[in-house]
Protein backbone atom coordinates (compact mmCIF):
# COMPACT_ATOMS: atom_id res chain seq x y z
CA UNK A 1 0.00 0.00 0.00
CA UNK A 2 1.52 3.48 -0.99
CA UNK A 3 1.31 6.33 1.64
CA UNK A 4 1.03 9.96 0.52
CA UNK A 5 3.51 10.43 3.38
CA UNK A 6 6.75 9.00 2.96
CA UNK A 7 7.33 6.29 5.65
CA UNK A 8 11.08 5.21 7.23
CA UNK A 9 11.61 2.46 8.51
CA UNK A 10 13.70 2.52 11.73
CA UNK A 11 13.16 -1.24 12.69
CA UNK A 12 15.59 -1.52 9.17
CA UNK A 13 19.29 -3.23 10.56
CA UNK A 14 21.05 -1.63 7.30
CA UNK A 15 19.93 1.79 8.20
CA UNK A 16 23.12 3.30 10.11
CA UNK A 17 24.91 6.37 9.37
CA UNK A 18 27.29 5.76 6.55
CA UNK A 19 25.38 3.13 4.84
CA UNK A 20 23.46 3.14 1.48
CA UNK A 21 20.43 2.99 3.23
CA UNK A 22 20.85 5.38 5.14
CA UNK A 23 21.88 8.20 2.75
CA UNK A 24 18.29 7.04 1.33
CA UNK A 25 16.83 7.72 4.06
CA UNK A 26 18.37 11.27 4.24
CA UNK A 27 17.04 12.47 1.63
CA UNK A 28 13.65 10.85 1.59
CA UNK A 29 13.33 12.72 5.00
CA UNK A 30 14.61 16.26 3.50
CA UNK A 31 12.03 15.85 0.22
CA UNK A 32 9.13 14.80 2.76
CA UNK A 33 10.03 17.83 4.75
CA UNK A 34 10.14 20.18 1.66
CA UNK A 35 7.17 19.08 0.61
CA UNK A 36 4.41 17.80 3.23
CA UNK A 37 6.55 18.94 6.57
CA UNK A 38 6.46 15.73 8.04
CA UNK A 39 7.09 12.01 7.74
CA UNK A 40 6.36 8.80 9.52
CA UNK A 41 8.82 7.16 11.44
CA UNK A 42 8.05 3.29 11.54
CA UNK A 43 9.30 1.79 14.93
CA UNK A 44 7.91 -1.12 17.25
CA UNK A 45 7.62 0.38 20.61
CA UNK A 46 7.99 -1.81 23.61
CA UNK A 47 4.14 -2.74 24.39
CA UNK A 48 4.59 -2.22 28.39
CA UNK A 49 5.54 1.11 27.83
CA UNK A 50 3.01 1.98 25.50
CA UNK A 51 0.36 0.79 27.88
CA UNK A 52 2.44 2.46 31.11
CA UNK A 53 2.03 5.76 29.33
CA UNK A 54 -1.23 5.10 28.63
CA UNK A 55 -1.77 4.50 32.22
CA UNK A 56 0.01 7.83 32.73
CA UNK A 57 -2.17 9.73 30.54
CA UNK A 58 -5.18 8.63 32.09
CA UNK A 59 -3.61 9.39 36.13
CA UNK A 60 -3.27 13.23 35.09
CA UNK A 61 -7.17 13.69 33.43
CA UNK A 62 -8.16 11.73 36.14
CA UNK A 63 -6.76 14.57 38.60
CA UNK A 64 -8.54 18.00 39.26
CA UNK A 65 -9.36 20.47 36.78
CA UNK A 66 -7.92 22.48 38.60
CA UNK A 67 -4.95 20.41 39.55
CA UNK A 68 -4.02 19.73 36.06
CA UNK A 69 -4.51 23.96 35.31
CA UNK A 70 -1.43 25.13 37.54
CA UNK A 71 1.61 26.50 35.79
CA UNK A 72 4.53 24.10 35.24
CA UNK A 73 6.27 26.59 33.34
CA UNK A 74 6.96 30.17 32.88
CA UNK A 75 7.30 29.84 29.45
CA UNK A 76 4.57 30.58 26.63
CA UNK A 77 2.22 27.84 26.40
CA UNK A 78 4.34 25.29 27.89
CA UNK A 79 1.96 24.36 30.95
CA UNK A 80 -1.98 23.42 30.57
CA UNK A 81 -4.16 24.38 27.64
CA UNK A 82 -7.57 23.53 27.37
CA UNK A 83 -11.14 24.88 28.37
CA UNK A 84 -11.40 26.75 24.99
CA UNK A 85 -14.54 27.73 24.06
CA UNK A 86 -13.84 27.35 20.18
CA UNK A 87 -12.39 23.61 20.44
CA UNK A 88 -14.03 22.06 23.41
CA UNK A 89 -12.68 18.41 22.45
CA UNK A 90 -9.25 19.45 23.48
CA UNK A 91 -7.14 19.79 26.48
CA UNK A 92 -3.10 19.29 27.40
CA UNK A 93 -0.78 19.27 30.19
CA UNK A 94 3.22 20.48 29.40
CA UNK A 95 6.16 18.53 31.05
CA UNK A 96 9.39 21.01 30.71
CA UNK A 97 12.49 19.63 30.35
CA UNK A 98 11.11 15.51 30.34
CA UNK A 99 14.19 13.87 29.36
CA UNK A 100 15.76 14.55 32.64
CA UNK A 101 14.40 12.80 36.33
CA UNK A 102 14.37 16.89 37.70
CA UNK A 103 11.99 17.65 35.07
CA UNK A 104 9.97 14.76 35.33
CA UNK A 105 9.68 15.07 38.83
CA UNK A 106 8.84 18.87 39.12
CA UNK A 107 5.66 18.05 37.34
CA UNK A 108 5.28 15.14 38.98
CA UNK A 109 5.00 17.20 42.57
CA UNK A 110 3.50 19.77 40.85
CA UNK A 111 0.40 17.44 39.80
CA UNK A 112 0.92 14.82 42.95
CA UNK A 113 2.58 16.32 46.00
CA UNK A 114 2.78 13.18 47.47
CA UNK A 115 4.80 11.82 44.94
CA UNK A 116 3.87 9.23 41.70
CA UNK A 117 7.49 7.58 40.82
CA UNK A 118 5.80 5.35 38.13
CA UNK A 119 4.15 8.64 36.38
CA UNK A 120 7.95 9.75 36.14
CA UNK A 121 9.20 6.54 35.73
CA UNK A 122 7.53 5.97 32.38
CA UNK A 123 7.03 9.27 30.90
CA UNK A 124 11.33 10.12 31.14
CA UNK A 125 11.88 6.60 29.08
CA UNK A 126 9.03 7.57 26.54
CA UNK A 127 10.13 10.96 26.20
CA UNK A 128 13.90 9.80 25.98
CA UNK A 129 12.50 7.50 22.66
CA UNK A 130 10.87 10.38 20.96
CA UNK A 131 14.26 12.97 21.16
CA UNK A 132 15.95 9.90 19.52
CA UNK A 133 13.70 10.32 16.32
CA UNK A 134 13.69 14.71 16.73
CA UNK A 135 17.34 14.31 16.82
CA UNK A 136 17.75 11.77 13.65
CA UNK A 137 15.75 14.09 11.81
CA UNK A 138 17.99 17.18 12.27
CA UNK A 139 21.19 14.81 11.32
CA UNK A 140 19.65 13.19 8.23
CA UNK A 141 18.31 17.06 6.85
CA UNK A 142 21.47 18.38 7.58
CA UNK A 143 23.36 15.53 5.50
CA UNK A 144 20.82 15.35 3.11
CA UNK A 145 21.60 19.32 2.53
CA UNK A 146 25.61 18.99 2.98
CA UNK A 147 25.54 21.06 6.35
CA UNK A 148 28.53 21.41 8.44
CA UNK A 149 28.25 18.72 11.20
CA UNK A 150 29.42 20.63 14.16
CA UNK A 151 26.60 23.53 13.69
CA UNK A 152 23.70 20.21 13.36
CA UNK A 153 25.86 19.13 16.61
CA UNK A 154 25.25 22.77 18.43
CA UNK A 155 21.42 23.10 17.45
CA UNK A 156 21.05 19.29 18.47
CA UNK A 157 22.88 20.48 22.24
CA UNK A 158 20.81 23.63 22.83
CA UNK A 159 17.68 21.94 22.32
CA UNK A 160 14.88 22.10 25.14
CA UNK A 161 12.12 20.02 25.23
CA UNK A 162 8.84 19.89 26.36
CA UNK A 163 6.75 16.70 26.21
CA UNK A 164 2.96 17.70 25.95
CA UNK A 165 0.27 15.42 26.77
CA UNK A 166 -2.94 15.16 24.38
CA UNK A 167 -6.69 14.49 25.57
CA UNK A 168 -9.55 14.41 23.23
CA UNK A 169 -12.84 13.64 24.45
CA UNK A 170 -15.82 12.69 22.11
CA UNK A 171 -17.87 15.20 20.93
CA UNK A 172 -21.33 15.56 22.09
CA UNK A 173 -24.71 15.83 19.98
CA UNK A 174 -24.57 19.50 18.03
CA UNK A 175 -20.76 19.92 18.72
CA UNK A 176 -18.16 20.03 15.99
CA UNK A 177 -15.56 17.48 15.47
CA UNK A 178 -12.82 19.41 14.68
CA UNK A 179 -10.99 18.76 17.94
CA UNK A 180 -7.80 20.90 17.13
CA UNK A 181 -8.09 24.00 14.29
CA UNK A 182 -5.71 23.52 11.51
CA UNK A 183 -2.25 25.55 12.62
CA UNK A 184 2.00 24.82 11.88
CA UNK A 185 3.32 24.28 15.44
CA UNK A 186 5.68 27.20 16.90
CA UNK A 187 8.60 24.54 17.92
CA UNK A 188 11.48 23.34 15.70
CA UNK A 189 10.03 20.04 15.13
CA UNK A 190 6.94 18.05 17.26
CA UNK A 191 7.33 14.53 17.22
CA UNK A 192 3.94 12.51 17.79
CA UNK A 193 2.50 9.55 18.44
CA UNK A 194 -1.02 8.47 18.79
CA UNK A 195 -1.20 6.11 21.59
CA UNK A 196 -4.52 4.50 21.78
CA UNK A 197 -5.24 3.77 18.28
CA UNK A 198 -7.61 5.80 18.03
CA UNK A 199 -7.11 8.32 14.19
CA UNK A 200 -7.50 11.81 14.42
CA UNK A 201 -4.75 13.43 13.05
CA UNK A 202 -4.90 14.71 9.45
CA UNK A 203 -1.78 16.52 7.84
CA UNK A 204 -2.26 19.12 4.73
CA UNK A 205 -0.36 17.60 2.14
CA UNK A 206 1.66 19.69 -0.53
CA UNK A 207 -1.14 19.39 -3.16
CA UNK A 208 -3.61 20.37 -0.26
CA UNK A 209 -5.64 17.86 0.62
CA UNK A 210 -5.93 16.33 3.98
CA UNK A 211 -4.27 12.61 4.91
CA UNK A 212 -5.73 11.35 7.95
CA UNK A 213 -2.64 9.70 9.87
CA UNK A 214 -3.23 6.19 10.25
CA UNK A 215 -3.22 5.49 14.45
CA UNK A 216 -0.93 2.61 14.49
CA UNK A 217 1.11 2.10 16.86
CA UNK A 218 4.56 1.54 15.36
CA UNK A 219 3.86 5.24 13.55
CA UNK A 220 5.68 8.16 14.95
CA UNK A 221 4.98 11.07 12.95
CA UNK A 222 7.57 13.86 13.21
CA UNK A 223 6.76 16.95 12.33
CA UNK A 224 8.57 20.25 11.12
CA UNK A 225 7.65 23.54 13.05
CA UNK A 226 7.85 27.20 12.18
CA UNK A 227 11.32 27.27 13.73
CA UNK A 228 12.82 24.32 11.40
CA UNK A 229 11.51 26.52 8.14
CA UNK A 230 13.32 29.45 10.00
CA UNK A 231 16.44 27.56 10.30
CA UNK A 232 16.11 25.77 6.34
CA UNK A 233 15.94 29.60 5.07
CA UNK A 234 12.42 28.43 3.59
CA UNK A 235 13.03 25.60 2.27
CA UNK A 236 11.15 23.21 4.34
CA UNK A 237 7.52 23.40 4.70
CA UNK A 238 6.09 24.17 8.42
CA UNK A 239 3.01 21.04 8.52
CA UNK A 240 -0.19 22.54 8.99
CA UNK A 241 -2.12 19.71 10.60
CA UNK A 242 -5.61 19.54 12.28
CA UNK A 243 -6.98 16.99 14.99
CA UNK A 244 -10.78 15.27 14.11
CA UNK A 245 -12.41 13.67 16.75
CA UNK A 246 -14.75 10.63 15.44
CA UNK A 247 -14.30 7.99 18.44
CA UNK A 248 -17.05 7.79 21.21
CA UNK A 249 -14.19 7.30 23.98
CA UNK A 250 -11.59 9.37 24.80
CA UNK A 251 -8.29 9.56 22.58
CA UNK A 252 -4.64 10.30 23.75
CA UNK A 253 -1.35 11.36 21.78
CA UNK A 254 1.81 12.29 23.09
CA UNK A 255 4.16 14.72 21.22
CA UNK A 256 7.71 15.97 22.10
CA UNK A 257 8.37 19.22 21.07
CA UNK A 258 12.08 21.02 20.44
CA UNK A 259 12.30 24.50 21.15
CA UNK A 260 16.30 26.50 20.70
CA UNK A 261 17.48 27.66 23.88
CA UNK A 262 19.97 29.92 21.90
CA UNK A 263 20.02 32.86 19.29
CA UNK A 264 19.51 30.46 15.86
CA UNK A 265 21.76 30.82 12.84
CA UNK A 266 20.86 29.98 9.59
CA UNK A 267 23.58 27.88 7.94
CA UNK A 268 25.61 29.18 5.55
CA UNK A 269 24.97 26.49 3.07
CA UNK A 270 21.47 26.95 2.81
CA UNK A 271 22.29 30.44 1.11
CA UNK A 272 22.59 31.07 -2.27
CA UNK A 273 21.31 32.92 -5.25
CA UNK A 274 18.32 30.71 -5.25
CA UNK A 275 17.53 31.18 -1.90
CA UNK A 276 19.02 34.53 -0.52
CA UNK A 277 18.47 35.25 3.17
CA UNK A 278 15.28 35.21 4.50
CA UNK A 279 15.18 35.53 8.27
CA UNK A 280 17.43 37.33 10.43
CA UNK A 281 19.05 35.38 13.90
CA UNK A 282 16.26 33.80 15.48
CA UNK A 283 15.19 34.04 18.97
CA UNK A 284 12.73 31.46 19.79
CA UNK A 285 11.16 31.74 23.07
CA UNK A 286 11.51 35.39 22.32
CA UNK A 287 9.12 34.22 19.10
CA UNK A 288 6.33 32.45 21.09
CA UNK A 289 6.19 35.71 23.18
CA UNK A 290 5.95 38.13 19.91
CA UNK A 291 3.37 34.98 19.12
CA UNK A 292 1.24 35.42 22.77
CA UNK A 293 1.09 38.83 22.28
CA UNK A 294 0.31 39.50 18.22
CA UNK A 295 -1.42 36.23 17.20
CA UNK A 296 -0.46 36.09 13.79
CA UNK A 297 -1.70 32.97 12.50
CA UNK A 298 -0.30 32.75 9.27
CA UNK A 299 2.85 31.17 9.45
CA UNK A 300 4.41 33.59 6.65
CA UNK A 301 3.08 36.23 8.36
CA UNK A 302 3.85 36.28 11.42
CA UNK A 303 8.11 35.25 10.32
CA UNK A 304 8.15 37.56 8.38
CA UNK A 305 7.09 40.08 10.86
CA UNK A 306 9.00 38.46 13.89
CA UNK A 307 12.35 37.82 11.88
CA UNK A 308 12.25 38.75 8.00
CA UNK A 309 15.27 39.99 6.34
Amino acid sequence: MAFPLPVVDFNDENLKPGSEAWHSACDVVRTALEDHGCYIARYQIDEELRNSVISAMDQVFELPLETRKQETSDKPFHSYLGQIPTVPLYESVGIEDPLTISGCKKFEHIMWPQGNDRFSESVIEYAKLLAEFERVTKRMVSESYGVDMKHCDSIIKSTNYLLRCFKYRAPQRDESNLAIDPHTDLSFTSVLHQLNNLNGLEIKLKNGEWYSVDASPSFIVVLAGDAFKCWSNGRIRACEHRVTMNAKKRRYCMGLSSYCSEMMQIPKELVDEKHPLGYKPFDHYGYLRFFEKEKIKEINLRLKAYCGV
